[in-house]
């Protein structure tokens, strides 16, 4: 971190009502990895679901940015399959069905938004608590297991990174949703 992250926003610069006095967890400057990287991923997941606060329900599903398929209420959905896929299929082993996801429909968690919008958050907040049980039950970060889709061998850390980076994806894409449906500009 740079001690440019001690400094506050410019007077001129529109800070997001949705983040304004929000409660996300501060990110620690020391600790352990396993504390460091948790603090990061539970970070990323706090600033995804500030990015979607105060949204009609009936506005999640707007694909702001055409041709792509992207909507607020989709990205809900595929991050709560890319909690299941990585901690509960493969790192726990879990036989469970795909969330938003079939071979005939690879793209379904953005595609079909017939869904309820607080059943997706639901969806998500168990698929983040599902994952948060399994880190902490992990005896280390070098415990491994083998993906899925090429059998090759991984270790948490390297999911706990990987997931991390699929957030920081994703909240880009999410602020500038955002910032389509209402104008709503956010950190």
């Amino acid at each position: 971190m740079s001690e440019q992250d001690d400094v506050p926003p410019a007077k001129d610069m529109q800070l997001s009502p949705m983040l304004e006095g929000a409660d996300r967890p501060e990110l620690p400057r020391t600790g352990s990895e396993r504390e460091i990287l948790t603090a990061f991923l539970d970070w990323h997941r706090a600033t995804f679901e500030l990015k979607c606060a105060g949204v009609a329900a009936e506005r999640m599903s707007e694909l702001g940015v055409p041709p792509s398929t992207l909507s607020l209420h989709g990205l809900v959905r595929h991050l709560a399959g890319v909690e299941r896929w990585w901690f509960r299929q493969h790192f726990a082993g879990e036989r469970l069905p795909m969330l938003n996801y079939s071979d005939d429909a690879p793209d379904q968690d953005f595609e079909w938004l017939d869904g309820d919008v607080d059943a997706a958050f639901d969806s998500w907040r168990t698929e983040c608590g599902h994952a948060r049980r399994i880190v902490a039950a992990a005896p280390s970060l070098d415990v491994t297991c083998r993906s899925l889709v090429t059998g090759k061998e991984m270790s948490l850390r390297y999911l706990l990174v990987n997931t991390i980076a699929e957030y920081a994806r994703h909240n880009g894409h999410a602020d500038l949703l955002r910032e389509r449906i209402d104008g709503v500009t956010g950190h």
